[in-house]
């Protein structure tokens, strides 16, 4: 995977966590789980240490 697509990917993650604070919606949750194992299998680290270098 290509830096620009990590970066979509974590930009998704955000916008789809900052959705779900909202509503607590159950397929907004699978959707940031399947976000954190594609990046997990991707890169073989963790989304959540990760996001917050991207701030």
């Amino acid at each position: 995977m290509k830096k620009s697509e990590l970066k979509k990917l974590v930009a998704e993650y955000k916008e789809t966590k900052l959705k779900f604070q909202k509503s607590n919606n159950y397929k907004l949750k699978e959707k940031i789980a399947e976000i954190e194992h594609r990046y997990y299998h991707e890169t073989g680290r963790i989304l959540k240490i990760e996001s917050k270098e991207f701030r």
